[in-house]
């Protein structure tokens, strides 16, 4: 009798493989997908982070820049100046081409 666990000698170790088995298929169902999610969250959130440090460093190194090439020319608090009213112009003008292009219908959105 192959039920009988007093009389089949491979009762246990079939009884194990089937319990394992039950809880690899249980955990490939549930804890996988659970732990994908988690990582992608996490790794998302690092490289959003990440991200909008660097183009806050970016946009500092930019400014700077700009400050130093203009500062030959000038003094330092009016290169300064100069220097926020030429990147805010071309954020403007940057901003009015894409309020324009929210309506045009070329998205695909």
């Amino acid at each position: 009798m192959a039920g009988n666990p007093l009389t089949d000698p491979d009762w246990a170790a079939n009884t194990t493989d089937q319990v394992v088995r039950l809880v690899d298929n249980v955990k490939s169902k549930t804890t996988k997908p659970a732990v994908m999610v988690a990582r992608g969250l996490v790794f998302g959130l690092l490289g959003l982070f990440l991200g909008v440090f660097a183009l806050i460093l970016l946009w500092i190194g930019i400014t700077r820049g700009l400050q130093a090439a203009i500062e030959p020319f000038s003094n330092q608090a009016r290169a300064v100046y100069i220097s926020y009213f030429i990147l805010g112009g071309i954020l403007c003008i940057v901003g009015l081409v894409l309020f324009k292009k929210r309506n045009d219908g070329s998205s695909s959105v």
